[in-house]
């Protein structure tokens, strides 16, 4: 069994807490890390969907 993390608001709450996090960390202007939260979380949405398309598939 699996836990898709699209699904889970608890789980999306705490990767974009992540995100901001390392965006704080690295120096990323303040105004602009909600907007660069949003893109991240989308490119990973698009990136799972992918992943899951190739599960079962032989390498």
């Amino acid at each position: 069994m699996t836990i898709d993390w699209t699904m889970r608001e608890n789980v999306r709450a705490n990767l974009r807490r992540m995100v901001k996090w390392i965006l704080r960390k690295h120096g990323y202007p303040p105004g602009k890390q909600e907007s660069a939260t949003r893109t991240v979380l989308e490119q990973a949405e698009i990136l799972c969907v992918g992943w899951m398309g190739d599960v079962g598939r032989p390498p």
